[in-house]
């Protein structure tokens, strides 16, 4: 039994027969409507989330399947200390489907590693956020016809930016794809993203501080607002968070067939002005977000009833146990107690955390 934590989980393969699936969703809707009849997903979210939570209860809904969770931690028993994996052993027991949003790195990991039904990361913390990667590859599909052969800038917090990170990680496996990271030098990418997925899939890419110098080269730009929820330091991020905004005026300059994407909730980093440019493709891809995850649900679902037996991904002789600390105060190790403290080495000889894959000393 599968479940979805990262997104490159999932072979290229595998992604164009979701995308396929979805595209039939958007044609043929009446075709889905029962094909989760007797089905339920629970929405565990742990976070504050308005998008992705209702683009998961829609995406059931539409699919003749029933929702139940909660929005919120302070509803569920977490707010008396219940762990990730109770909570997901507990679940299980009334939910064929779970869907888990929590600020904690690594949280859905450990939640699939101790529930007896797939389990579909809706977002941990600053690490990743793989479905809404899923809806981010489906609107280029029908934007630009493909995946090779593209230029896309992401712009904005690349440090903190989940969906960064993830779009990066699918991305990586297309041919002649180039990244424009566009930063602050204080948000600019992780070293172990840049490492472990640019450098190691050999992708093209280059820095750079100005959206302005970047845009006229760009078949995608990929805008993210300033995280506030992800700062400890609050000062830095009202300094920050002003650092880029996107106008007709800068458009200017722009490809005509360009793609505006953006993950949503929007702040003021794209002009409402924008909204009515054609290349604007923001609120398509919300819309996108829910076909995908419908044919996420069906092939998870799919195959739990084709094999009960839980995916184990420590299975692997290389992981190294306890003997290396990992210091990211925000890993699902550093907060839930029974956890082992689990690292693995890199191809580039690093150790990464399993959990969170921040590098361990």
């Amino acid at each position: 039994m599968r479940s979805l934590i990262d997104v490159t989980d999932f072979s290229v393969d595998e992604l164009y027969s979701l995308i396929h699936t979805a595209n039939d969703i958007i044609e043929n809707p009446k075709k889905y409507a029962e094909a989760c009849k007797g089905k339920k997903l629970a929405t565990l979210f742990f976070e504050p989330s308005t998008r992705t939570r209702l683009s998961f209860e829609a995406a059931m809904l539409e699919l003749g399947g029933s929702v139940l969770g909660f929005s919120e931690a302070s509803s569920s028993s977490a707010a008396k200390g219940e762990s990730i994996a109770d909570t997901a052993k507990v679940v299980s027991c009334y939910a064929d489907i779970i869907a888990m949003r929590s600020p904690i790195e690594g949280a859905a990991l450990v939640a699939s590693q101790n529930a007896s039904v797939p389990v579909i990361n809706a977002g941990d913390g600053g690490h990743c956020h793989p479905t809404q990667t899923l809806a981010d590859l489906l609107t280029i599909y029908r934007e630009k016809g493909g995946f090779d052969n593209l230029t896309i800038g992401y712009c904005g917090d690349l440090k903190y930016g989940r969906t960064v990170h993830s779009l990066l990680g699918a991305m990586s496996r297309y041919k002649n794809v180039k990244a424009v990271l566009i930063s602050p030098k204080e948000l600019s990418l992780p070293d172990y993203v840049k490492h472990d997925v640019l450098e190691k899939s050999g992708m093209e890419y280059q820095e750079t501080a100005s959206l302005e110098d970047a845009i006229p080269s760009l078949d995608v730009l990929y805008m993210t607002r300033i995280q506030r929820e992800r700062f400890d330091d609050k000062d830095e991020y009202e300094r920050l968070k002003d650092s880029y905004v996107l106008t007709v005026q800068k458009l200017q300059s722009a490809k005509e067939n360009m793609c505006i994407l953006h993950p949503l909730p929007r702040v003021n980093e794209i002009s409402v002005k924008v909204d009515d440019d054609r290349r604007a493709c923001y609120f398509k891809q919300a819309l996108y977000g829910k076909y995908m995850r419908m044919a996420l649900i069906l092939k998870l679902l799919d195959e739990a009833n084709a094999n009960a037996v839980r995916e184990d991904r420590f299975a692997d002789k290389d992981i190294i146990y306890d003997t290396h600390k990992c210091s990211n105060p925000k890993c699902a190790c550093a907060s839930q107690q029974e956890l082992r403290h689990a690292c693995k080495r890199s191809e580039n000889g690093i150790l990464r955390c399993v959990y969170c894959d921040k590098e361990v000393r």
